[in-house]
């Protein structure tokens, strides 16, 4: 069992992915703000982030978390809205390990959290 925090400010689709994922025997933490991903960050395994949310930078809290080292040892998931292309760009340049449209992550999250945390962690997906 993995223990996941999930940067979802969408309730309803936070509730999905908390649900499925959960499913699979994960334990998982949902929060909908930068702050709240900042206190408890710390002591997880995999990050989720939401970047179809105008509420949150999701690139700009991963930037600064990696920045801070908070991130060592740790993988980041994130979703986005299939018609910006350039946010997954600037994700995975930003050093996210996996960002899929937000319709596969509505179909295969847990198993793309599942993969991504059976990944050797020097393997990009």
């Amino acid at each position: 069992m993995a223990r996941i925090l999930a940067v979802l400010p969408d309730l309803l689709f936070g509730s999905k992915v908390q649900a499925m994922v959960a499913n699979v025997g994960h334990e998982v933490a949902v929060v909908s703000s930068e702050a709240d991903a900042r206190e408890r960050v710390a002591g997880n395994d995999l990050l989720i982030v939401d970047l179809c949310s105008d509420e949150i930078d999701g690139i700009g809290l991963v930037e600064t978390l990696k920045s801070e080292g908070q991130l060592d040892g740790m993988r980041v998931l994130a979703f986005f809205r299939h018609t910006e292309v350039e946010v997954r760009t600037s994700a995975l340049a930003a050093g996210f390990d996996l960002v899929v449209p937000r319709s596969r992550m509505a179909r295969e999250g847990a198993a793309l959290v599942d993969g991504l945390l059976a990944a050797d962690s020097s393997t990009r997906l």
